[in-house]
């Protein structure tokens, strides 16, 4: 009895006993990093003056190490250099690598005109002025050197070296600073950048106007400063998830505005209005004023950049051309629109790339650059001119010089039977291919459901569209040996059209064996096995063909040349694999629809839509191909 009475007031005493203390719960990677800013660096809020009075919001992150000096990182954007206010801090600083908020560099953020907390009109691409003549002569090459100016004289500690950096927009103004650049900037580095939007870039293709994507971007980013809470990727509010359906039923282009923007969107009747290329556009072209180059400049591109994949190449191309020996280099990987900073880089839709190219670039490539230009450290003064990744083989190279000179011209020819050769057809005949083109009915540019310009388009299987009656397929017979392509492309087009305008759309397809294994694991039932990979492919506006400033109707029946360029690759077809090229004269919603009427297409009406036999030469004197340029 006493034993039992013994233990049951020992009970009581079990009951109260405390838990083990849990342990904290571990930081996330963002608090980690935010926790090692607010230990490590200071923020300051500026509002720093430009040459005409107006100023700019700037927000510095400075070290607290006081014993030694820092260079400055600078980042200029349209997109808000949000958190406002001392107290909130950024979860990471600088480019997406850790290492340099660990390295140590004094990290400044700028709200462009007009954006942001920045005084002053914003003005899209804002064009440059060559010959200032007084304060009021201001571009955002001005800007970035009279905020470079304040810097160095205002932010105790620096090294008086500064370095810009910056993606898609941002990158256009990384690309501004470097033209008639301030003394102390050493270094840029423009990524995926605006160039020229009429062109090649974001919202008209060789005078195409992309349609989804200008909707897309302009129905958030477009409206109005008290909207600008809306960023880039904000969609407007469509009432179905078929983009495809959504613009056919919007009908002509006259609609847009009338229907959805309701004249909140200022550029987007400059995006509609200037359909030549006027000088509206040719005032934002940045290639000419490249020149006189003194920091060194790091171009960054990805080969499958739904958005800017023709500005880093031409930025490159034309900093080259006007800066004889100044330090110039471009980065081209396997990457959708800052894929480098956004994604691992492993992979893109359904196609491999086999390793994490977006952590090679960043540790071996952009941090070396900036270390060794901004602080003297390192290995990045032994970085190649060109360092890009070439896609099939899955391998990055080293060059001298984009395209690599070893790299010679070579045409595939259009042949009977949907052939495709390097032998040029023989010569008499009256050889071609014919299709009926509907804009009432136009070739989708993906095979599935999706509200915008999907990413994934760029390397999309093109097996749908293979099958249509409206697109004509060329193909190789299957590849004895690798065929390395590299360079920019170019496709030549003998056509005909009983239309008075139309579009050609030149697809590079790369064409898998049947037995390529599938992915693993495969959650979507992808099946790789006779996969038509898309390379590269580009739209062109054919009332164009004589120059996007003087369009020119054809003539009902008669024979005309189409020639352009498609933006560079570097890709290997690999042996087993066919090479095939595709040609089409629509590509929905992707780019507008050409009413196949020569008129301005934003004046046309429903029933200017119409049908068009379009025809595509392939004999000896009129032989359509496609021109690459192959290593051996």
């Amino acid at each position: 009895m006493i034993r039992r009475l013994l233990f049951v007031l020992a009970l009581p005493g079990l009951v109260l006993a405390q838990p083990p203390a849990q342990p904290p719960k571990p930081l996330t990677a963002d608090q980690e990093r935010a926790e090692y800013i607010r230990q490590n660096y200071t923020k300051f809020e500026f509002q720093i003056p430009m040459r005409d009075g107006v100023k700019l919001f700037t927000s510095v992150y400075a070290p607290k190490d006081r014993s030694q000096q820092f260079p400055i990182l600078f980042l200029r954007t349209p997109y808000t250099v949000a958190p406002y206010g001392i107290d909130n801090y950024r979860t990471n600083l600088g480019p997406r690598s850790e290492k340099f908020m660990r390295e140590g560099f004094i990290f400044a953020y700028q709200d462009v005109r007009g954006k942001g907390r920045s005084e002053g009109t914003f003005v899209h691409v804002r064009p440059h002025i060559p010959n200032k003549k007084s304060n009021k002569d201001i571009d955002e090459s001005s800007d970035t050197y009279d905020t470079i100016d304040w810097l160095v004289k205002n932010i105790p500690n620096n090294n008086g070296r500064v370095g810009m950096y910056g993606i898609s927009y941002p990158g256009f103004y990384a690309a501004q600073g470097a033209i008639d650049s301030h003394p102390a900037l050493k270094a840029t580095s423009p990524q995926a950048p605006v160039i020229n939007w009429f062109i090649g870039d974001d919202f008209r293709h060789n005078g195409v106007l992309f349609l989804s994507h200008a909707f897309g971007f302009m129905g958030g980013f477009g409206r109005p400063k008290a909207d600008q809470a809306l960023l880039p990727g904000s969609k407007f509010d469509m009432d179905t998830p078929d983009g495809y359906n959504f613009h056919l039923s919007m009908g002509p282009l006259a609609n847009y505005d009338e229907r959805n923007f309701k004249g909140q969107v200022e550029f987007w009747k400059d995006l509609v209005d200037n359909d030549t290329y006027n000088e509206f556009w040719k005032s934002r072209d940045l290639r000419p004023y490249v020149k006189n180059m003194k920091p060194a400049m790091m171009t960054v591109g990805g080969w499958f950049d739904a958005e800017d994949v023709f500005g880093p190449l031409r930025l490159y191309e034309s900093a080259e051309k006007q800066n004889p020996g100044a330090t110039n280099m471009i980065v081209e990987g396997p990457w959708s629109h800052g894929g480098w900073s956004r994604t691992d880089g492993t992979m893109l839709g359904n196609v491999s790339f086999a390793s994490n190219t977006s952590k090679f670039f960043q540790d071996e490539i952009e941090y070396p650059f900036f270390l060794y230009h901004l602080k003297g450290k390192g290995e990045g003064g032994k970085l190649p001119e060109a360092y890009v990744f070439e896609t099939g083989r899955n391998e990055w190279h080293k060059y001298d010089a984009w395209p690599p000179k070893q790299a010679q011209a070579k045409t595939f020819y259009f042949q009977a039977g949907g052939k495709l050769a390097a032998k040029a057809p023989e010569a008499g005949g009256e050889g071609f291919d014919e299709y009926t083109s509907d804009p009432n009915k136009p070739v989708p540019f993906v095979p599935y459901i999706t509200r915008g310009m999907s990413y994934n388009y760029m390397t999309d299987d093109q097996r749908f569209a293979s099958t249509r009656p409206d697109v004509l397929t060329y193909e190789t017979e299957v590849l004895d040996s690798d065929v390395r392509v590299a360079g920019p492309l170019k496709a030549t087009l003998y056509v005909s059209t009983t239309g008075t305008d139309s579009d050609w759309v030149v697809k590079l397809v790369d064409v898998y064996p049947n037995d390529a294994p599938d992915p693993a694991p495969n959650p979507e039932n992808i099946r790789m096995g006779g996969y038509q990979m898309l390379v590269r492919g580009e739209p062109f506006r054919g009332k164009f063909r004589n120059g996007f400033d003087k369009p020119e109707a054809f003539t009902p029946g008669k024979e005309e040349k189409v020639e352009f360029e498609l933006p560079d690759v570097f890709h290997t077809f690999r042996r087993g694999h066919r090479i095939m090229v595709q040609v089409q004269s629509s590509w929905f919603p992707l780019g507008d629809r050409n009413p196949q009427k020569f008129l301005r297409i934003q004046d046309a009406k429903s029933s200017d839509f119409v049908k068009a036999t379009q025809r595509v030469y392939r004999s000896g004197d009129r032989a359509s191909g496609l021109t690459v340029r192959v290593i051996e």
